[in-house]
């Protein structure tokens, strides 16, 4: 049944639509004067959509009642729902101990503000063993401010969108220099004071480590409160961001606001999820306008096939919408899909392709009598993609290149770096490897060149020369790894492609 909050934001929308007409049929009729526009302050004139007297900012053109929480028991219940399948079903993660755990307020918040970094577009079960060397390394924040930015990279490797290992070395810093070793306290002075941390990041640190009262909305909940209010508009529009941050801090639990924060991010990861949702396992079903909807559509189409079977059907149940689907900013503005159900929320813009991308790696080998044999590295750009990172000399193609000039670009580019002239012959091409990045497809096409004087060195500035052993523990990025570690060369080309390959199934082996 309707509450009788959705029975008056219906008539409201008839009224609008009703007095809105005449307004406007009024309006046209007028002579048009040049009039200088003024201020009309909220209280003191009816509104022009509803004709009520508002007493603030005026929601009623953008969104409905049907999209919020009106009832103060509804929260209250959702609140206790909620936490009491959390306390029995969460995860247990090593932030979440520390949170629980550690008395001490800078090293909380700094423990919780590094889970918070590294889980920004990473799995929980990425990050738990990157969390934990982490912690056990940089214990508190002076310990990682102290660290060098080449550390910092070494141990991020691996995590993906490496900015973000460097921005928490910066922050870690700017807290010893100039906050006096101290952490912001609050989600405002966090989020103006530390590089790399935006809205959600400060309220999830603020709510977790310093009981600020205050919702968490990324990813996960962004899904679970779209669904509990049949939010359909696009998730990323700012009409919608801002109904979801209004629904979060109005949800949020004022006792326990960081088991709140954390007990959503539960829901949207284990049962809210995006393509499998298990609906008949959530604490807040009942709350839930998706699956009210769902279970509504369902019945009505299936009492509309005993109709047309010839059996008496029973009354159709009303389908509860909004009842402002014209003007509400929050409503689809795509049609229901059946097949759908739940999953016809959250909508979200089509992502654009990533962008396709070539590029030329040379693997230069320098072989020594004694010991290991040594791999060139040069560091990329401070700045850009996977910045201060090492890998094997690289040149981004620009088109399509015959292997020919292949070789003589990477010859040309390998004689620079080392300072002496090689021949395009002692170049090799050993295969290709892709690696996926968010907005690139990148295809590594691998050459490899073996040096036979073991003292060759480098005339250019962030090179290095190292043995696979310490190869495999530089700061190299994922996907200059899998052209590490790629059993290349089916084909052998040359004598030096098969010494190439053991070295590569070696470091294969060493990761295992």
């Amino acid at each position: 049944k309707n509450t009788r909050y959705e029975t008056m934001s219906r008539l409201c929308s008839a009224m609008v639509k009703g007095r809105r007409a005449g307004l406007e049929m009024a309006e046209n009729a007028k002579p048009k004067r040049n009039r200088t526009k003024t201020a009309v302050k909220h209280g003191t004139v009816p509104c022009k959509l509803c004709f009520w007297i508002c007493t603030g900012p005026h929601k009623c053109s953008s969104s409905s009642t049907y999209h919020s929480f009106l009832d103060a028991a509804d929260v209250v219940l959702l609140r206790s729902q909620l936490l009491g399948w959390y306390d029995k079903e969460k995860r247990e993660l090593p932030w979440r101990t520390t949170a629980m755990t550690e008395t001490d307020v800078n090293i909380r918040t700094y423990a919780v503000w590094v889970s918070e970094i590294m889980l920004q577009q990473t799995q929980v079960t990425t990050v738990k063993d990157y969390y934990n060397k982490w912690m056990k390394r940089w214990p508190t924040v002076h310990d990682l401010a102290a660290a060098t930015l080449e550390e910092v990279n070494q141990m991020w490797a691996g995590l993906g969108y490496y900015s973000r290992g460097k921005r928490l070395h910066e922050g870690a810093q700017k807290v010893v220099s100039e906050l006096k070793g101290q952490m912001p306290q609050t989600a405002d002075s966090l989020l103006k004071q530390l590089p790399g941390v935006g809205r959600y990041t400060a309220a999830a640190i603020g709510s977790i480590a310093l009981g600020q009262v205050t919702g968490a909305v990324d990813g996960n909940v962004i899904r679970v409160l779209c669904r509990l209010r049949a939010i359909g508009a696009d998730s990323t529009s700012p009409a919608v961001t801002e109904a979801l941050w209004d629904l979060a801090n109005t949800l949020v639990d004022p006792e326990r606001p960081g088991d709140f924060n954390q007990a959503m991010m539960e829901l949207g990861a284990r049962i809210c999820t995006p393509k499998a949702p298990l609906c008949s396992q959530c604490p807040v079903q009942t709350h839930c306008r998706s699956y009210r909807k769902v279970n509504a559509k369902q019945e009505q189409n299936s009492k509309k096939l005993l109709g047309k079977m010839g059996k008496k059907p029973l009354i159709v149940p009303d389908i509860e919408d909004c009842g402002n689907t014209e003007t509400c900013s929050l409503c689809p503005s795509e049609p229901w899909d059946d097949e759908l159900g739940v999953l016809n929320f959250p909508r979200k813009p089509a992502k654009k392709p990533p962008r396709q991308e070539r590029t030329l790696s040379c693997v230069v080998i320098r072989r020594q009598e004694e010991g290991e044999d040594e791999y060139l590295l040069t560091q990329r750009p401070d700045k850009g993609l996977l910045a201060g990172l090492w890998e094997f000399p690289s040149l981004l193609l620009d088109g399509e290149n015959s292997e020919t000039k292949q070789k003589k670009l990477l010859c040309a580019e390998i004689s620079r770096i080392l300072g002496t002239r090689l021949t395009e012959s002692l170049f090799q091409s050993v295969g290709e490897v892709v690696h996926i990045f968010t907005h690139i497809h990148q295809t590594y096409i691998v050459y490899s060149v073996c040096l036979k004087d073991g003292k060759t060195q480098t005339k250019t500035d962030n090179t290095q020369w190292l043995s696979r052993s310490a190869l495999h523990e530089a700061a190299v990025s994922t996907g200059m790894k899998k052209v590490c570690v790629k059993p290349w060369c089916v084909v052998q080309r040359s004598p030096h492609t098969a010494q190439i390959k053991q070295t590569i199934l070696a470091l294969e082996a060493e990761k295992k």
